[in-house]
This record gives C-alpha cells, structure tokens and sequence, in this order.
C-alpha cells in the first residue's frame, strides 16, 4: 500500500459496493412508479433472454402508470409474460404494441416489508465493504512483515483505510434512510 496504488483500489471497491447498493435500492418499488422496477425482468426473445429494456422502450409517463412500448409487434406477448410471471405483483394492459402498467398503492404491511429488503441490501453493502477493509488491513500487516513499511506507516495507512470504511458505511446508512422514508411515505 506504500505506492497508494492498493489504496486507491480499496477506495474503488468501496465505491462499488455503494453503487450496487444504490442500483438494488433503484430496483425496491416505492409509492411512484419507476423504469427501474422492471430492470430484473428478462424477456425471451430471438431464442435468448434479454433484459426488457432490450425490446423495449421504458417511460413513466404519470406518478402510478409505467408504460412499455415493444419495438417488435411479435414480442408484445412475451413482454406481457415475462411482466405477468416476474412476481413484482403487475399486471399490464396490452395496447397494440404498448403496455401500460399501473402501480396500485402500497399498504402498510408491503411497506414494511419493502423497508426490511432495504435493511437486507444495506447489511450486504456493510459486509462488502468490510471485507474490503479487511482486505486492506491483511496486505497491509504482510507488507509490514514483510519489510516493505514501517509500523509508523502502516499504523497510519491502516487508519486511512478504517476512516474510508467508516464513511462507505455512513453513506450507506443515510441512503438507506433516505429510501426508508420514501417508502413510507404515504
């Protein structure tokens, strides 16, 4: 870690980690409707299986209605069955090529539930940036032992690391209270 080279991929992987929480955050319905929310949905087309927005063009034109225009007049069924069979609780209105989806509202019981998901993708997104601190402090002890640092410099890159971590961790925390609140939210 001496170079900064090592430190500068912890600070990346870090990053990943809150990016993957965010994009698993996108995909959590909340009260307003999203595109995201049809992101895990794979559609069979052309022999293969394709994310939706592969086929098909994805807007929100109001709060609670997404609407999804099919490109290929031919996949409209298979969009509507991948949309039906996906267990996101939809169930779209086939208009020619487009489908529009309402979102009914959310009661408190499926609240509560969405805000446990969240507490679940925030605790992964911890580990994960755990295991990257201890990452960082394991190659740091061995290039110690191995003579490559000093303990002053170790001491003092181990503390940079734990001081990364504690940020990745807050910034997970106020995202995952941010998306709490959206959730609930009536």
């Amino acid at each position: 870690m001496s170079n900064g080279a090592d430190f500068n991929d912890i600070q990346r992987r870090m990053e990943g980690a809150v990016n993957a929480f965010k994009h698993d955050l996108a995909s959590l319905r909340t009260g307003r409707a999203s595109s995201n929310l049809l992101d895990p949905i794979h559609v069979q087309a052309y022999g293969s299986a394709m994310p939706i927005a592969q086929v098909a063009t994805i807007s929100v034109p109001e709060p609670r209605m997404i609407s999804v225009s099919v490109w290929d007049k031919s996949m409209v069924g298979a969009v509507d069955r991948a949309i039906r069979e996906s267990n996101l609780g939809f169930n779209p209105i086939v208009d020619g090529t487009t489908l529009r989806i309402p979102l009914p509202e959310l009661n408190e019981q499926r609240r509560k539930e969405l805000v446990k998901i969240a507490h679940t993708y925030a605790e992964n997104a911890r580990v994960a940036a755990r295991h990257v601190r201890r990452d960082g402090m394991d190659h740091l002890k061995k290039a110690q032992k191995d003579g490559d640092i000093s303990e002053d410099d170790s001491r003092i890159q181990s503390e940079k690391v734990q001081k990364l971590t504690d940020e990745t961790i807050s910034t997970i925390d106020s995202l995952l209270s941010g998306k709490e609140a959206e959730i609930m939210q009536v």
